[in-house]
């Protein structure tokens, strides 16, 4: 009894002694701990990395947006200090140049990073990540992205090594040759339809930043020809109007008093001749004193003290170097007067668009206070040289103003209305923008759908130019694009364009 009470003790002993050794080799608390991360969306895979990416608001917006990425590697830990570059961009588009909407991401957890995004307009904004963990890899994504939409589409990804890629060439072979079907009741579904490639005239608008200036061909200068000081001042502030022949003010001076003492007394004297009298006429015309003042000179028969000073134009005082008693020399500047019944609009216009600007376009100039009502005129002068800085010459367009409604240095629009001709188009809403491709879906008949990489260029209104990849009478899917892209990767297998 005694011993099998000791065999019974051992084996209890031993037991307890392998529960424990179990516990401790399987305690959560020694295993390696998956990370704590939430899921934010869908998982991508790229290079080494498994990724999930979101944006807040999931439809983005112009004005600020934000961006958030898990990442992750093969063993589903959380990727530490990696790098991370973001930049959504919208295409060039006609004479607007490329934009770009970058973002700056840090790492707010382990795997978890986020950063924020600024639109400056509505649009299709592709988003291309870019992760750089050192040692662990690098890998790229890009993403549809826009305005009008909720959420993202992953639209191409570094060959993953979780799953076998073909290459580059390989996948636009596919893209080409590979048709997918989509049967009646899906398209009505998804509010499928389709338009024909057609050809129309097409002008491209040239938007430039303007400012109103005078026209420099109608501003007068007042200026005498001699010494003397003013007395009375009529034309007495800036932005009074006056009319031709108005008094702007009157003078006094010694020499002009004797000039016409000596023209009365060339009458006077009978033995003067008409070659002296016509002298002394001559001299009073060229110090600026004009016929009828002559000849009211004459039937007065005595020199005016103060003699008025006449408007040659009717127009606005825009300039004013004179007060009552001050004393002025000849050919000093007393006054500027314009006449802004005609008004300059200049604008700047980019080399890259120079080409296109003609003499005697039409354009457009709209005010911030009418922008419905667009003033019509002509381009009259394009500067001949370029500005160092900006590359750019400025356009000249002539306007009338009966109203004074333009006034020189008013901010308006220019709008440049250039000509193209008969371009090959199709519907904005028929291209999706990924990364930089551009796609298009054309309907080959009897359900059967295929993707097709365009070139495109200038925007009309509604419709993209297509310079290559479709021909005129072509059929393409004109709404619902981007969800029969998503038919088109699921059916083909096409996993980026």
């Amino acid at each position: 009894m005694k011993r099998l009470s000791i065999l019974l003790l051992l084996i209890i002993a031993v037991c307890l002694i392998g529960v424990a050794t179990n516990h401790f080799f399987l305690s959560p608390d020694n295993t390696i701990k998956k990370t704590s991360i939430q899921n934010i969306g869908k998982e991508h895979f790229a290079g080494s990395f498994k990724v999930q990416v979101a944006i807040n608001p999931r439809q983005p917006r112009v004005g600020k947006n934000q961006v958030k990425l898990i990442i992750r590697d093969k063993n589903d830990q959380p990727v530490n200090n990696a790098s991370i570059k973001a930049v959504a961009e919208m295409p060039a588009m006609g004479s607007m140049p490329t934009m770009y909407a970058p973002a700056e991401i840090t790492s707010e957890q382990p795997g978890l990073y986020q950063g924020q995004f600024e639109l400056p307009m509505m649009g299709a904004w592709p988003l291309t990540l870019t992760i750089d963990a050192g040692s662990q890899g690098q890998a790229q994504l890009s993403f549809d992205m826009g305005t009008s939409r909720k959420g993202l589409s992953l639209s191409s990804a570094t060959p993953s090594i979780f799953a076998p890629q073909p290459d580059a060439q390989s996948d636009k072979k596919q893209l080409q040759s590979k048709t997918f079907k989509v049967d009646t009741y899906r398209r009505q579904l998804i509010g499928v339809t389709t338009e024909k490639v057609t050809s129309i005239n097409m002008t491209e608008i040239i938007h430039s930043s303007a400012i109103i200036s005078y026209d420099q061909t109608s501003l007068t200068d007042i200026n005498l020809k001699f010494n003397g000081w003013i007395d009375k001042l009529d034309a007495d502030y800036v932005g009074k109007q006056v009319k031709k022949g108005q008094t702007l003010f009157t003078v006094y001076s010694p020499d002009l008093v004797s000039s016409q003492n000596e023209y009365l007394h060339s009458f006077k004297r009978k033995s003067s001749s008409h070659t002296l009298k016509a002298a002394a006429a001559r001299r009073l015309s060229l110090w600026g004193i004009n016929q009828s003042q002559i000849r009211a000179l004459e039937k007065r028969g005595q020199p005016l003290e103060y003699l008025p000073i006449l408007s040659p134009i009717s127009g606005t005082i825009i300039e004013k170097n004179i007060v009552p008693g001050a004393a002025f020399t000849a050919s000093s500047k007393l006054l500027r007067i314009a006449d802004l019944s005609t008004v300059w609009v200049e604008g700047q216009v980019y080399e890259a668009d120079l080409s296109q600007i003609k003499l005697g376009m039409t354009a457009q100039v709209i005010l911030e206070n009418r922008p419905d009502t667009p003033l019509i005129g002509k381009v009259t002068f394009i500067e001949p040289f370029l500005e160092n800085e900006t590359r750019a010459a400025r356009v000249r367009v002539e306007l009338p103003n009966p109203n004074d409604l333009l006034r020189p240095d008013q901010y308006v629009h220019l709008q440049l209305q250039v000509n193209l001709g008969e371009r090959l188009v199709v519907p904005e809403q028929a291209v999706v923008f990924t990364g930089k491709n551009r796609v298009v879906f054309v309907d080959l008949g009897d359900g059967r759908l295929q993707a097709k990489k365009i070139k495109i260029g200038a925007r009309n209104d509604d419709h993209i130019e297509v310079i290559e990849g479709l021909n005129i009478n072509d059929i393409v899917v004109s709404s619902g694009s981007f969800l029969i892209a998503s038919e088109s990767k699921l059916k083909t297998g096409v996993d980026q364009w």
